[in-house]
């Protein structure tokens, strides 16, 4: 019984993080980041899946390492996160609508304090991975060479096993 119930747990919480992590990739949050760590714990349990981990965890990490390449990116990326927390706030003390605003009140800040601790805990995560990414990828265009080519030698793998 512990097997199966270990199955569906696997199963679950996978598929929960690549479907959430695809819908990161359009709203707030670290959306590739979700998919690898779906993906991960899909190849606990499925072959197909611990074939796809490496491509999708250097794509993650070239990402990562074209967020920081120039200061204009680290800006905008700095602003996103800090917007995020800001929203989270505002969520959260949810003020009245204001007198400009043309729907019916139900629709101002919809989500209420689920949606702000969601967009605040996003904000955070997207600054820690900003930070590790900086420390890691800025100014250092060895370690974006060697990712470049764990990226060409995951893909020629990849090749291989679909041939």
């Amino acid at each position: 019984m512990k097997g199966a119930a270990r199955r569906v747990v696997i199963e679950v919480v996978g598929w929960v993080l690549v479907v959430a992590g695809v819908a990161a990739l359009v709203l707030p949050g670290p959306g590739l980041l979700m998919i690898f760590g779906g993906v991960a714990v899909l190849s606990q349990q499925y072959e197909w899946a611990e074939k796809r981990l490496d491509p999708i965890k250097y794509r993650a990490l070239k990402g990562a390492a074209e967020s920081v390449a120039t200061w204009l990116r680290i800006g905008f990326s700095s602003a996103v996160a800090l917007g995020l927390l800001a929203c989270g706030v505002v969520w959260i003390r949810r003020p009245d609508a204001p007198s400009w605003w043309a729907f019916a009140d139900a629709w101002w800040l919809p989500g209420g304090i689920a949606t702000g601790i969601t967009q605040i805990a996003s904000g955070i995560l997207a600054l820690g991975l900003l930070a590790w990414s900086y420390r890691r990828f800025h100014g250092n265009p060895a370690a974006v060479r060697e990712l470049e080519q764990d990226i060409d030698e995951a893909d020629e793998e990849f090749r291989d096993l679909r041939s």
